[in-house]
């Protein structure tokens, strides 16, 4: 009995010895394959390889936003000594992988270390700018540099950057955009700038005065740019738009000092994702273009640097201007690390390195011979999205039905920069997403107007880039057309909120605290100072109600408001109560402004938009008295006012001038 009870539950030690065998590698070495490397992945690639190569570009691709710089060369630190044949067939994997519908994307070959460069353009000056670097030595691993794209399937779904072109005037900026969109070189007497210009008096000055826009586009093929002429007719924006799958839209400022609030308005209006600062080769950083880059600074924007009229430019004024620039850049104000661009493989670095806003890449050109200008564009074309870039928000399906429209998207804001009348349409107004989504058939809140109301509309009509289009995403530039709103009811400022989101109507507001730096004021900023105070698309003359230290909390009783400061001078930081003159505004809590009286001031942040009720209680202690608003009155002054009501004796025998 006992031996059939053993033999009924005895254990079976092979099916353990197996399973320790296999865990320790003793076993079948077959059970547990290694990965492949990505040399035999790229050059051999079987179904379960083209399968991870698939699945590692469409998850690239979504962390880039719809786009990424792909390298090859080098695998986990080392070389993977890779021949012209190589190249060739590591270009094929990646197509082919991309071609797949889980990516549908390009691949667009971008830099070759193996490759001969001839003569890399504007090296010979780049010594001005960067530290000689050390030559490569011939054992160097050869590196690949492949740019990847997704094929958008609708306009609503196509890259866009901004950027803006600022710079002294007669800098060359509308001369330098007609050529990358033009793609005629210039005959060195502004024939390239004319299709640009808006205006008669733009066309005979030679200066622009306008906000100006002009747009660039690259192919859905292999990243050839899409311009507006093309070899028998001009090509319109929707064309261009139809065969792009990123468009560069250029905001063209005016580099007059008379224009200044119109560039001003432009940049902080705008919302350019990045600003290119033109500099004459033969003038030098002068005049406005270093008011342009503080402003670019103080706004937060990041900047590159375009030198043109090389041509023209004795060498050594040349290297004088590179001097100049460099020293400018590196400056405790700037804190720029410039990189001048020689070669397309300086142009990969600079572009994957830009985001951090720490690199300044320098581009010399020239618009009549052209040098330069094939850099410039290429580094156009790989600039990545800004981190508020619509692609975040785009659909990742190209049907209408997207997952967009679900309860967490963010709400909408559209500011508005132009307005228009259109016979048989209506009001368009044109402006910048925000925030949110807008659709065909919205219903969106309209204001502030002159009295602080908004009033319900619908969006009935949605263009993007001359093009219609069903939809527009954050970070987009679209127009809009109104139903049954009236030209003299819609001004520049006004935003748009989507009317779910706000169940009752939004409020604006006249009164708001900002924490402010003063930059450059020639005497002192107190209480009653008035100035041109630019926020987002708003733009209005402001005075400031009172002055208080930056450490000063968001509370508004007596205390706090004892704890004012008597003035402020250049380079001091506090709490400023701003007040509009006119009428209020929609003014948002983290919005960049900045005040400028002639020429910037001061740049700032809101930190406290004041409701109804704070406002009236404001204003009835500015009323009262209790709360300070001219800090230029006389001590002795504002003594006689508190004991205007005491004895004439004691007000003699405390040598107080009584009032008459």
């Amino acid at each position: 009995m006992a031996d059939k009870l053993k033999t009924k539950y005895a254990v079976d030690t092979s099916l353990f010895d197996a399973l320790v065998e296999q865990a320790s590698g003793t076993g079948n070495e077959s059970a547990v394959a290694e990965p492949r490397a990505l040399k035999q992945r790229l050059l051999t690639p079987d179904d379960a390889d083209m399968l991870f190569l698939t699945d590692t570009l469409a998850r690239r691709l979504t962390e880039g936003h719809g786009e990424v710089v792909f390298e090859a060369g080098v695998d986990n630190g080392t070389s993977m000594d890779l021949s012209n044949d190589d190249i060739k067939t590591v270009t094929a994997t990646l197509t082919a992988a991309a071609d797949r519908p889980l990516v549908n994307a390009f691949v667009q070959l971008l830099y070759d270390s193996g490759a001969d460069d001839t003569q890399p353009e504007g090296k010979k000056h780049a010594r001005a700018i960067v530290e000689k670097t050390k030559p490569v030595s011939n054992g160097a691993a050869r590196t690949v540099s492949y740019l990847v794209r997704r094929r958008p399937q609708r306009i609503e779904d196509m890259l866009e950057v901004r950027v803006a072109v600022v710079g002294n005037v007669d800098a060359g900026k509308s001369t330098m955009l007609g050529v990358l969109t033009q793609g005629a070189l210039d005959d060195g007497r502004g024939l390239a700038r004319l299709a640009l210009f808006k205006h008669k008096h733009e066309v005979d000055t030679g200066r622009t005065s306008s906000v100006g826009m002009e747009i660039l586009g690259f192919n859905k093929v292999d990243g050839a740019a899409v311009r507006h002429t093309d070899i028998h007719r001009k090509v319109g924006w929707d064309a261009v738009c139809q065969r792009s799958s990123k468009i560069v839209t250029f905001l063209d400022l005016a580099g007059h000092e008379k224009y200044l609030k119109t560039t001003v308005y432009g940049m902080a209006g705008s919302a350019p994702d990045y600003v290119m600062l033109m500099v004459a080769a033969n003038a030098g950083v002068v005049g406005m273009a270093k008011e342009h880059l503080g402003l670019a600074l103080a706004l937060g924007i990041p900047v590159f640097v375009v030198v043109t009229k090389i041509d023209m430019c004795p060498p050594h004024v040349l290297d004088a201007t590179l001097k100049q620039l460099s020293r400018i850049l590196r400056s405790s104000g700037c804190r720029k690390l410039p990189v001048a661009v020689s070669d397309r493989k300086s142009v990969v670095m600079a572009a994957s390195r830009f985001v951090g806003q720490r690199v300044c890449p320098v581009f010399q050109v020239s618009n009549v011979t052209g040098e330069g200008v094939g850099l410039l564009q290429t580094f156009l074309n790989i600039l990545p999205l800004a981190s508020c870039s619509a692609a975040s928000l785009m659909p990742k399906s190209p049907t209408p039905a997207s997952p967009i429209a679900g309860e967490d998207e963010a709400p909408l804001r559209y500011d508005i920069n132009e307005i228009f009348a259109v016979p048989y349409v209506g009001t368009v107004v044109s402006g910048h997403l925000s925030s949110g989504s807008v659709r065909v058939g919205d219903m969106v809140w309209l204001g502030p107007d002159y009295n602080g109301n908004f009033v319900a509309t619908q969006v009935r009509g949605i263009h993007r880039k001359r093009a219609e289009v069903e939809c527009g995403y954050q970070g987009q530039s679209v127009s809009l057309a109104l139903r049954k709103i009236s030209r003299s009811q819609v001004r520049k400022g006004m935003v748009l909120l989507r009317k779910d989101d706000h169940e009752v109507p939004p409020t604006a507001t006249c009164t708001f605290e900002a924490e402010v730096v003063v930059l450059y004021h020639s005497t002192t900023i107190t209480s009653r100072y008035q100035a041109m105070l630019h926020c987002g698309p708003v733009r209005q003359t402001a005075q400031v109600l009172c002055i208080r230290p930056a450490d000063t909390d968001e509370s508004t009783d007596q205390t706090a408001l004892d704890k004012q400061r008597n003035a402020l001078r250049t380079g001091d930081r506090a709490r400023v109560l701003f007040q509009f003159i006119r009428h209020p505004e929609y003014i948002t809590l983290g919005s960049r402004l900045v005040f400028r009286e002639g020429r910037t001031k001061g740049v700032g942040k809101v930190v406290r938009v004041l409701s109804a009720s704070e406002e009236r209680n404001v204003m009835k202690q500015v009323k009262n008295g209790t709360m300070v608003v001219d800090q230029r009155i006389d001590a002795v002054q504002a003594e006689t006012i508190q004991l205007k009501t005491s004895d004439p004796a004691e007000l003699k025998a405390r040598k107080v001038p009584t009032l008459s």
